[in-house]
């Protein structure tokens, strides 16, 4: 007997998962931790970094199971020919015959996560393939205060503010860093933002990988997405995007990228990381970097965020040729003198 309904067909689509947050949350360290995860899934992940040169690929362990594809052409948030490679690498990932578990968008910490997700709401057949699962916000639980105040940022559009608005889950990052009462008032602030998502915490990005993936947050999701630049959160007036999803980021805040086959003298280059930790830690949001030093067969991996800079040896060179490359990300950051003190570290 006919009923009087279609009976809802299985819902066979590859789930997205976009994975945002402010510079130094923590972004790559989840995805790390992810590929050393023994979890049974076939993920994709695609990564687009604010960035002159790609670094968080060289940062990213290599896995047989995981694939990492990187969109350095700019970001993903702000061009449509951006937006449009997005599409075009999630087709390749679609046609391929081995079925895919999960694809995770991580985007750059400079990124308004709202036309990342609109993307998989467009006309087009790729939407019968994919759906987004979910908006996951991580949070630097020891910085990321000051940038929610950062009157520069919120004069042009505040994208810490953005990610935190449009998240489906937050997870608070580095609690290790901060007491418990400067975990709770973090709550309280980002409840004043986002009075629905699920908030979890995590040291060294270390969670549940059922906590942000598989989430179905797809239908609230999509309902933040078509209210969203319109509301106003506990007086935090968001911003507009037109119709071709324009942003822009604020001027003052930039990328340097320094890249060069060649290796460092290890002392130099440690003692300039320490100068700029201390003399710039404030206008100094991101250093990250790959680099060769001489003598040493081991890969050189740098991390850091403000004052805090974790450089340490990791795995051996293979066969690739070796390079050193470092990226700065911060507020009005002198080009030719980084460049001058990269140089002045290279081995003779």
């Amino acid at each position: 007997m006919n009923t009087p309904f279609d009976a809802p067909r299985p819902n066979n689509k590859i789930p997205v998962t976009v994975l945002t947050g402010f510079l130094g949350a923590g972004k790559t360290t989840l995805l790390n931790y992810i590929l050393r995860e023994n979890h049974g899934r076939k993920i994709a992940v695609i990564e687009n970094e604010f960035g002159e040169i790609g670094i968080d690929g060289d940062l990213v362990l290599k896995s047989d199971t995981e694939e990492i594809y990187e969109m350095v052409n700019g970001c993903v948030c702000c061009t449509a020919e951006v937006r449009e490679d997005l599409v075009r690498v999630v087709r390749e990932l679609v046609a391929r015959p081995e079925r895919l578990d999960h694809i995770l968008v991580e985007t750059s910490g400079m990124a308004d996560p709202y036309p990342v997700a609109q993307t998989f709401f467009i006309d087009d057949p790729i939407a019968r393939e994919v759906e987004l699962d979910a908006i996951v916000t991580m949070v630097d639980a020891k910085h990321i205060g000051q940038h929610l105040e950062d009157l520069e940022l919120d004069g042009a559009d505040n994208q810490a503010v953005d990610q935190i608005v449009c998240a489906d889950r937050i997870v608070i990052n580095k609690i290790d860093l901060v007491d418990d009462a400067a975990v709770a008032a973090l709550r309280e602030r980002i409840r004043s933002l986002n009075a629905t998502a699920e908030l979890v915490t995590s040291s060294y990005a270390e969670i549940d990988l059922c906590g942000i993936l598989g989430l179905g947050a797809f239908e609230a999701t999509q309902k933040l997405l078509e209210i969203g630049a319109e509301n106003e959160h506990r007086g935090h007036a968001h911003h507009d995007h037109d119709h071709d999803y324009s942003h822009e980021h604020d001027a003052s805040v930039t990328s340097v990228g320094i890249a060069v086959d060649a290796d460092i003298d290890i002392d130099a280059f440690s003692r300039w990381i320490e100068e700029l930790r201390v003399e710039q830690a404030d206008k100094l949001f991101r250093m990250k970097g790959v680099l060769a030093a001489q003598g040493r067969d081991q890969r050189y991996i740098l991390q850091g965020v403000h004052s805090l800079i974790d450089f340490h040896a990791a795995q051996p060179w293979g066969r690739e040729p070796r390079s050193s490359k470092v990226v700065f990300i911060g507020r009005d950051l002198d080009r030719a003198l980084l460049n001058e003190r990269f140089q002045a570290c290279l081995a003779g």
